[in-house]
């Protein structure tokens, strides 16, 4: 035995921390997928304010009073986990709240539901929606496969090629070798032995290589990826020479003459290329720096993803999920959230009182308890989330209101442990809060995230966030010599000239998360 202090996070607390973080859309879904499992949980009917029940008080002994709940009492998650403790300890997870934990629990027995004209129509909408939505597109590994079915090619290789293409990733790339395949795919069907030969192996890899497009498929590396490419064009480049279609045969050969030049420098000189010497290159293969640049401007139209030109990347609209409007009577700027289309619930009545009622078999009424717990607290989980992101937005409004005014370059620093304190919470929470968060704002629609900026004082004695930086950093390299691009040292020299007092390896830092290269790589060559 021994005595020692341990830190844990409850299930439903690391799950409150997932609440916060969603996005409307993500919240949205998680919302439907409770009111499609929890029996006890059901959509706020749209009635009017007259016909709608008085929320209850407490009695005497400080109980909740369930003779006539009424919606307001079953928004409270601490009050009816104090009455029940027991409800309350159960960690929110869907496999614990199936009805199979509770064979004998009779559903038939319960009320049904209550669906609200709100509901009925939000059900319309998501209807029309789910119409409009366009098809899910087949997947990289499902268009390889399908060309694969019908290229002529010996039967052994067949479920080779199979195997081979299921290790593809996204980018199209081959990133396991041959024998790692061989070892780790399940046997194809019609395959005669597995794992297959070597020979095999390597011929099947030069057949979906060659036979399946886009071109570069299967490539193992970026150099593999750029000749296959190359070569592609080559052949295609061929055949219109050899069947006379071409209209421009001088245009043809000028530019399998370049294509040419583009392979041999891809394929003797990479780490040359990678290094951006080019007067090497020049005088290693013989070719001169004007030849050499048309060579890379060929090579720069070719795509070192060449998977992603059969799946085309869908892009999910923006919703943001608060909206910053200026009030003019009081010269100031206002947040409201934008969270009008998450569906509005309520803890059912009758099943609440049934959950209370000792005449329901007690294993019902430990299943009723279980699922109101689990629905009170994805209420209060939600209701949580409003507050903590609306107070973020708010102190981002406040602190930030040049931005709101003038646009992003106004912004000023704005670390996220600051916000933190102003709100007393943690800054984990603040960075969950603001995490594919966007708002509304009479500059556009901002990512929430953008607001907070590290920074740095000038000579002046003002503050200037990194974004400003930036700025001024990106704007000094547009207007370089890149005959003579500047070092970081010389970058950092510039920058102190226009007043920021910045350090070499600041310059080298923001110059990365710019995706600016160095200047061996911006160097040109006349």
């Amino acid at each position: 035995m021994k005595l020692g202090q341990q830190m844990k996070l409850a299930p439903r607390m690391i799950q409150s921390m997932e609440i916060l973080q969603m996005s409307l859309t993500e919240l949205e879904e998680r919302i439907e997928q409770e009111l499609a499992s929890n029996p006890t949980l059901e959509l706020i009917e749209n009635e009017p304010a007259e016909d709608r029940p008085q929320d209850n008080q407490t009695n005497t002994d400080g109980e909740l009073d369930l003779s006539d709940p009424g919606e307001a009492d079953f928004a409270r998650l601490d009050t009816y986990e104090e009455a029940n403790p027991d409800a309350a300890s159960n960690t929110f997870d869907e496999d614990k709240r199936s009805p199979r934990d509770n064979e004998g629990f009779d559903f038939d027995s319960m009320p049904s539901q209550r669906v609200s004209a709100s509901g009925e129509e939000r059900s319309a909408a998501k209807i029309e929606a789910m119409a409009a939505t366009p098809a899910r597109g087949e997947s990289l590994g499902e268009q390889l496969r399908a060309q694969w079915g019908v290229v002529d090619i010996p039967d052994p290789l067949r479920p080779i090629g199979e195997a081979i293409i299921s290790f593809l990733d996204e980018d199209g790339y081959l990133r396991v070798s041959l024998e790692e395949v061989a070892q780790k795919a399940t046997r194809p069907a019609g395959a005669n032995e597995w794992p297959p030969p070597t020979e095999d192996l390597e011929l099947a890899l030069q057949a979906v290589q060659l036979l399946l497009e886009p071109a570069g498929v299967a490539a193992r590396d970026a150099r593999e990826c750029l000749l296959l490419q190359i070569d592609a064009q080559l052949d295609s480049q061929l055949e219109r020479q050899t069947d006379g279609s071409s209209e421009h045969d001088s245009i043809a050969v000028a530019s399998a003459e370049v294509l040419r030049h583009a392979r041999t420098i891809i394929e003797d000189h990479f780490d040359d290329l990678m290094k951006n010497r080019l007067p090497k290159i020049s005088e290693s293969a013989g070719l001169g720096l004007d030849e050499i640049r048309r060579a890379l401007e060929a090579l720069r139209r070719l795509s070192l993803a060449p998977g992603k030109r059969l799946v085309e990347e869908r892009h999910e609209p923006i919703i943001p999920d608060a909206i910053v409007e200026y009030d003019e009577d009081n010269d100031r700027y206002i947040a409201f959230l934008s969270d009008a289309r998450l569906p509005q619930v309520q803890i059912n009545r009758e099943y609440a009182l049934m959950s209370k009622d000792r005449g329901v078999p007690k294993p019902d009424r430990d299943f009723l308890k279980k699922n109101l717990s689990n629905a009170m607290w994805l209420i209060d989980a939600v209701e949580q989330r409003r507050s903590t992101l609306l107070r973020v937005i708010e102190a981002v409004v406040v602190a930030q209101r040049e931005v709101f005014d003038h646009g992003m370059e106004s912004l000023k620093p704005l670390p996220m442990t600051l916000v933190a304190e102003q709100l007393g919470v943690h800054v984990a929470t603040v960075s969950r809060a603001v995490a594919d968060k966007y708002l509304m704002t009479p500059q556009g629609v901002l990512p929430l995230r953008s607001f907070f900026t590290g920074g740095m004082a000038t000579e002046s004695g003002e503050e200037v966030s990194s974004n400003t930086i930036k700025s001024a950093l990106q704007d000094i390299i547009d207007n370089e010599d890149k005959a003579k691009p500047l070092s970081d040292e010389a970058l950092a020299k510039a920058l102190n000239e226009k007043g920021f007092e910045i350090a070499r390896r600041t310059v080298a830092k923001y110059r990365g998360q710019m995706e600016v290269p160095g200047a061996r790589m911006r160097k040109t060559f006349s």
